[in-house]
């Protein structure tokens, strides 16, 4: 190295000293690197603000406070999420000494969430979400009725505008936020896609059994409002993804226990098509990529139908097992756990991480299945015929790849 350069790579050296290291207070760091909260600030992300706020409601009730949200897409194109759960605390917090709700607001990783008793099972797990949606806002109100009484905050751009006010008595219960995005931050647009809001309102309501979730649409040119409730929950959401189809069994067969604190459903049913569809949810985040309670369920379903075969000599004395694939043909599966500390696979949460819920979920799984099909002979000896079948044309279709391949080596 001449000279020269062993001068210039001194006084770059020199550039970094202690003056360089930036530290970020509040929720600027949030403002500085929105990605690294919510993915990305293009329509995607955009999206993200509003089931952050959902979550909390969601949370609400999974704890068993809350039965009804509403969110809508105001005139303004803002957003408004309103609950009847038990309404944030009000009081003022002992480690920061300042009210509740603006610390969950302005302070990430706050929350319920962290093992403190506020919630056993969550889906948003970082408590970053309020303070998030809170901070990528150009404005943010919200009001809390809870112990009779109406409370209300504003925040802009993450700061607070006014200190927590008492607006005095209400016979309501419950959360309403209302924020705004900020077009300083979501730069390709701000404008909410009502279609992407309803699916996943719509698979919220078959996630959460009983649950009354609304999507109301109050721009000019748009003005509509969808309700969605189930009671048969994951049960109606393979009908629904089914309707079209030619079912081989008229009732989803659904399978629901606990085991150490996770709670796992499932629902399933066959219809004569060829592909498999196995969606599969753990505290209500869709885990696209699957994971170990999906792994649980394919290994308890493929050993549960060949037992139940062999016990029932459905199968000939030379007849392979069926394999995975072949007892999957034809199947629609809805998976979702609830785990109270669930751990995801990268920061996009598709994929579910816990080994203890691939063995919870087969256990749970195989036990209710066996039982269903010891109970229920005719609907099991349909789900084996077609397995059968799957096989046979799977062995006809390899034989035929060995005799081509045989045939080009002649």
């Amino acid at each position: 190295m001449s000279e020269e350069n062993i001068t210039n790579v001194h006084e770059n050296a020199s550039d970094y000293n202690d003056n360089q290291i930036q530290v970020l207070e509040g929720l600027e760091a949030v403002r500085k690197r929105p990605g690294m909260y919510i993915g990305s600030t293009s329509q995607r992300g955009l999206h993200h603000l509003v089931w952050e706020i959902v979550d909390n409601s969601i949370d609400e009730a999974l704890a068993g406070f809350c039965t009804e949200i509403e969110i809508t897409i105001e005139a303004d194109n803002s957003i408004t999420v309103q609950d009847n759960g038990r309404g944030m605390p009000t009081g003022i917090n002992e480690k920061v000494g300042r009210p509740t709700i603006e610390v969950i607001f302005t302070v990430l990783h706050a929350g319920g969430k962290f093992g403190g008793g506020g919630y056993k099972v969550s889906g948003g797990l970082h408590g970053v979400g309020a303070s998030v949606v809170n901070a990528l806002s150009t404005e943010l109100e919200v009001y809390v009725h809870r112990d009779g009484q109406k409370y209300y905050q504003r925040f802009e751009r993450g700061n607070v505008v006014t200190d927590l006010e008492n607006q005095g008595k209400t016979d309501y219960r419950g959360t309403i936020v209302h924020f705004k995005a900020d077009p300083e931050i979501f730069t390709e647009t701000v404008e909410f896609d009502y279609e992407v809001l309803r699916t996943r309102v719509r698979e919220l309501a078959f996630l959460n059994r009983g649950l009354m979730i609304s999507i109301e649409d109050k721009r000019a040119e748009h003005q509509v409002k969808k309700e969605y409730h189930y009671e048969g929950g994951i049960k109606s959401y393979v009908d629904h993804l089914n309707q079209s189809k030619e079912v081989i069994h008229d009732e989803p067969i659904y399978i629901e226990g606990e085991r150490d604190g996770i709670m796992v459903e499932v629902a399933i049913q066959y219809n004569s098509g060829f592909s498999s569809s196995i969606i599969s949810f753990a505290n209500n985040i869709h885990t696209y990529e699957g994971g170990t309670h999906e792994s649980g369920f394919k290994t308890a379903l493929t050993r549960v139908i060949n037992d139940y075969a062999r016990r029932n000599k459905l199968f000939k004395d030379n007849d392979e097992n069926l394999s995975g694939e072949d007892v999957r043909e034809g199947l629609t599966a809805i998976i979702s756990v609830k785990h109270p500390d669930p751990q995801f696979e990268g920061q996009t949460k598709t994929k579910l991480g816990n080994s203890e819920t691939r063995s919870i979920t087969d256990k749970l799984f195989s036990e209710a299945l066996s039982k269903f099909m010891l109970e229920n002979p005719d609907v099991s000896k349909k789900i084996v015929e077609k397995g059968v079948m799957a096989s046979r044309a799977r062995l006809a279709a390899k034989r035929a790849r060995e005799v081509a391949r045989k045939k080009n080596w002649a």
